[in-house]
Formats: structure tokens, sequence, C-alpha cells
């Protein structure tokens, strides 16, 4: 595989674009950043049998967990995480291609070849598995509100009086629609910066999507003392790493890499490093449960 950085124009790019919506933006097209495996005939093989190199789908919006900063750097736990299990498939930090993965677009990439994994907190559920597969989870995170910081939000019943805002595609959309307040006003777009604009001038009145998410947004320096989590568990969230459907020999490898993150410490270092200074709490490590 060729592995194409970002140019310096487009780091520029899209650093006036993070500046602008203080988040970044889903909305780029993520087919432009550079072909995968299969846009080059399939070969990702070395002359030592190893891998040459991984395109690997995250978020570029998401603080403390997958975000493309102003001067071309990915940081957060999701990068963190790929570039373990990269490691551990022989790939270098150097020899992974980032490819922005939007919520509504995460199993297309998988399913067109555009991507070899996707790490970008990316919730395993039975609908998704019909068209891809998942190795993991390496992560659990609650669904919950952010809300202004003088609001209150004490219990679910209260959800349905509110307008909420939440990404297309989300699992934490669903959830409000089917399970937690079916009454309640949602909007859905393509971006958690939308959310927090509409959030911010009293549009709506919370927006729903996982906790870990949510402290990630709350804890940016043009946020801070704006917003604060309701501390509503709303539903678990296991965050799997996606793969092409039926690939059981790569899903395997991954799981063995999360296993070993685990054990060696690496996933307690990269949860602190990257959701630690938003004064979020991660519980344990959880089981690997997608081996079948």
């Amino acid at each position: 595989m060729r592995i194409r950085k970002a140019t310096a124009l487009a780091a520029t790019v899209l650093a006036l674009s993070l500046t602008a919506t203080a988040c970044g933006s889903d909305d780029a097209d993520s087919t432009d950043n550079g072909g995968s495996a299969s846009d080059n005939g399939g070969d990702t093989g070395s002359d030592d049998g190893g891998l040459e190199g991984l395109t690997i789908g995250i978020k570029f919006d998401q603080p403390g967990l997958g975000l493309l900063t102003p001067d071309g750097d990915y940081k957060g736990l999701d990068v963190d995480v790929a570039t373990y299990i990269a490691a551990e498939l022989g790939v270098d930090a150097d020899d992974i291609e980032w490819l922005e993965a939007p919520s509504p677009e995460r199993e297309n990439l998988i399913s067109r070849g555009d991507v070899d994994l996707v790490v970008a907190t990316y919730s395993i559920t039975d609908a998704r598995k019909e068209s891809i597969s998942f190795a993991g989870p390496y992560f659990v995170a609650q669904q919950d509100l952010l809300i202004r910081v003088d609001d209150e939000v004490n219990s679910e019943e209260e959800i349905n009086d509110l307008t909420l805002c939440s990404v297309a595609g989300s699992t934490s959309a669903q959830n409000l629609r089917d399970n937690v307040a079916p009454d309640a006003g949602l909007h859905e777009f393509a971006t958690y910066s939308e959310c927090l604009s509409g959030l911010e001038g009293g549009t709506v009145d919370a927006i729903t999507t996982d906790d870990a998410i949510l402290a990630g947004y709350a804890a940016q320096p043009e946020h801070e003392g704006k917003f604060k989590l309701a501390g509503l568990n709303l539903n678990d969230e296991y965050y799997g790493v996606g793969l092409a459907k039926g690939d059981t020999e790569l899903r395997d490898s991954v799981n063995e890499a999360i296993e070993k993150m685990i054990d060696d410490g690496s996933w307690a270092e990269f949860v602190e490093a990257n959701l630690g200074p938003a004064g979020y709490e991660a519980g344990s490590a959880p089981e690997i449960t997608e081996t079948d």
C-alpha cells in the first residue's frame, strides 16, 4: 500500500475548518485522502510476509478520541488504540494512512474496501454486524446528555419534554427514539459541531451521545464553563474495531492486540492521557466478545 499523508495545504484547510466550527467537520469527502488496500489491488504484503501499511478510519472532530489538530496531527484514544494495534500487526505509525470516518459512512467505508479498520467510537451492534465484522470491544462508554451549565435534567422522564440533537447514524439517536424518550424532539445533524452551536444558541436543550465524546467537547478551552454532563446512564456503548465481514484472521489478530494492550498497561495509559484531562473516569477494560 502506498501511504499518502495530508499535505500542508490540506492541513491548513482543515485547521481553518476546525477554527470556524470549534470541533471540525464530518462533511469532508472521506475518500479524497488516498487509496486503501483495495485501491492498490489489495497488495498490502511486504517481502517478509508482513503488512506494508494500513488505512484506518477515525473521527477527525472528537476531542480526546479522534481529532485532526490544526497542525495536522492525529490525537485521541482511538488514535492511540489504532496505532498500538497496527504495531502488533507489524505496521509502523508512519505507515498508517488515516481516513475520516463519519458515523453514517463507517459501514460503507469498510464494505467498499476504502479502509482496513475503523476505530471511531464505533459501537458494536447486531444491525451493524449484518454488513461488517467487529473485533473487541476495547472501551465501554455510557450514553448521556450534554446540557448548558445552568440547566438540570434529573430523569429519563424529563427528556421527553426536551429538544435534543445527535449525529445521524449514531446508536444514541436510535436508542433515544426507541427506548428512552420517544416523545422528545430530535435533530440529527452530520456533525457534533452543529449540535454544539445549537446548544450554545438555545435552539436545542441537550446533545445526546456517549459520555466520553461529550466530556471531550465540554473540556475544550472554547467551551470551558458553558456545558456539563447530565450524569444519566442511558445505555452502554461497547466500542469495537470495524473490519471486513467474515475476515476472521484479521479479527483474531486485532483481538490479540487489544488483549495485549490491556495486559501490558498501555490501555490504562491511553485512557488517562486522553480522557483524564476532561475529568472523565473510565471503568475497567471490557472483555473481548467478538470471537465468532
